[in-house]
């Protein structure tokens, strides 16, 4: 009886012990940690000043201003083109767009059959799903539709929006023609345009929660872009258009005549949509593992026939299509728990062409360093030292361009000039961020230095240049019966 009692005090301390063995090894044991989800929402036209996080405080953002909170809010991030559809191709390729081929705004039969971004282009997308990752894209294209440029042609795995820019937000309408295609196919949707991208991109992640699979969500909304006369019916008066309650939020009537009141309602429509993103994540328990990403593609439009002036890129000079700060200093939070701390705030020089770099970043965990992947240069590079860790720019200076206007910043340095015949001018924005004092005769020796480094990237950005796709017309397009 004694041996017995012995032996059972012996099997069950070995078992302690090999349990406990167990548990330590699995606590040394390095873990792969799974894929971080990723979220892109990209704005239309959202000013720098058109956001209470970044000091408008008369207009009601809530849902982006506590994601500001959350993540790091960075005050001097640039697009490298201030028009639409160029910004597009830019953030997808992670390439400037003298490297990427896709140098104008796409225009009426260009945005329904037309190539835009050259076919040998990669994007995002194209890059995740080698991970594994599971790609939507839930709104405003703008990058070509041509058969091979569509974007489940281009990596996506899902489509519900508008091939082309600013859509009518409840008609739907584009030149005249219905404008929203699921896939490739178009698809009748009733509704306003801002909620119904949100609502397919909530549902698309909660379908990739169910099957446990990582995702990336490209929701490019078309707001708060204006609607022009060439998007509304005959009679109808071209005006921000918003449903009646967002203008009752802040105690004005549905009918409400004021332009900058209506434009005010249509941010806060879109703050609502990414309130709806948000807590979606949140009720999927997918919140710490999703890196959130919001950008505004390019200042807003000032022009009174582009908006009707109701927007802000204040504190700063010019809007849209200008290489002035106002057209190319734009708003963009990046949240990622347990990665990038809360209440972050950074002056370090980013832009969107580094969002690739951070998206391929988040998929595996390694940093992309060098200037060629998969064969291609790339413009971006890795934000997450300077979002994280409170590192310096990655960029010894930075460009943007767009048809004969052109600017370079180095530092607290800018050169802009607005064609090529115009002079250069030079600004200090550490010491004057209006860009009121040029500074070109007085600092002859500073802006000779910056000028050198824009000819000499104007020589480097032809390296793996994609040749831009002349559009064929319409009547040439053997595609445009089959659409």
């Amino acid at each position: 009886m004694k041996f017995l009692l012995y032996l059972c005090v012996t099997v069950l301390s070995l078992t302690r012990l090999c349990v406990a063995e167990t548990v330590v090894a699995a606590e040394k044991s390095p873990t792969k940690s799974a894929p971080t989800n990723i979220v892109l929402l990209y704005a239309d036209n959202l000013g720098y000043g058109d956001l209470g996080c970044y000091g408008n405080f008369g207009i009601q953002t809530p849902r982006i201003d506590q994601l500001a909170r959350d993540g790091a809010k960075c005050t001097d991030f640039y697009v490298v083109a201030s028009t639409c559809t160029v910004s597009r191709g830019a953030i997808l390729t992670g390439r400037h767009p003298q490297r990427n081929g896709l140098l104008q705004q796409l225009v009426t039969d260009e945005n329904w059959y037309g190539v835009g971004l050259p076919h040998r282009e990669r994007i995002i997308p194209q890059y995740l799903n080698t991970a594994g990752y599971v790609s939507g894209c839930f709104g405003k294209w703008n990058i070509g539709f041509a058969p091979g440029s569509r974007p489940t042609e281009r990596g996506f795995d899902e489509f519900l929006g508008c091939r082309s820019g600013n859509i009518h937000y409840f008609a739907h309408t584009y030149h005249g023609e219905y404008d929203i295609f699921r896939g490739v196919e178009r698809c009748e949707v009733k509704g306003y345009s801002t909620e119904i991208f949100a609502d397919a991109t909530c549902d698309f992640l909660r379908r990739q929660s169910a099957a446990k699979r990582p995702f990336f969500a490209y929701l490019p909304f078309n707001a708060p872009h204006y609607v022009s006369t060439v998007n509304t019916a005959k009679g109808e008066k071209p005006q921000w258009q918003v449903p009646e309650k967002y203008l009752q939020r802040y105690g004005w009537s549905g009918n409400e005549p004021d332009e900058k009141r209506r434009y005010f309602a249509v941010v806060t429509a879109m703050d609502d949509a990414v309130g709806k993103v948000l807590d979606t994540l949140k009720q999927l328990g997918l919140q710490e593992n999703t890196l959130v990403i919001f950008i505004s593609d390019m200042g807003a439009i000032l022009r009174p026939t582009h908006g009707f002036g109701a927007a802000s890129n204040a504190p700063f000079r010019d809007g849209a299509p200008s290489m002035y700060e106002g057209g190319i200093r734009v708003p963009a939070i990046f949240r990622w728990p347990g990665k990038i701390k809360p209440q972050t705030v950074t002056d370090e020089v980013l832009t969107h062409l580094d969002v690739l770099p951070l998206c391929l970043r988040a998929a595996d965990g390694q940093a992309r360093d060098g200037r060629v992947l998969d064969g291609r240069v790339l413009d971006g590079r890795d934000p997450f030292p300077v979002l994280a860790e409170g590192a310096k720019s990655p960029h010894q200076y930075i460009v943007a361009k767009l048809r004969g206007s052109a600017a370079l910043r180095a530092g607290r340095w800018k050169i802009v000039r607005t064609s090529p015949q115009s002079p250069w001018e030079l600004y200090d924005l550490v010491a004057n961020g209006i860009e009121s004092n040029n500074l070109a005769q007085s600092r002859p020796q500073e802006l000779a230095r910056l000028v050198a480094l824009y000819e000499s990237w104007e020589k480097d950005v032809q390296r793996d240049a994609s040749q831009p796709v002349v559009y064929s017309p319409k009547g040439s397009d053997p595609q445009r019966s089959k659409l």
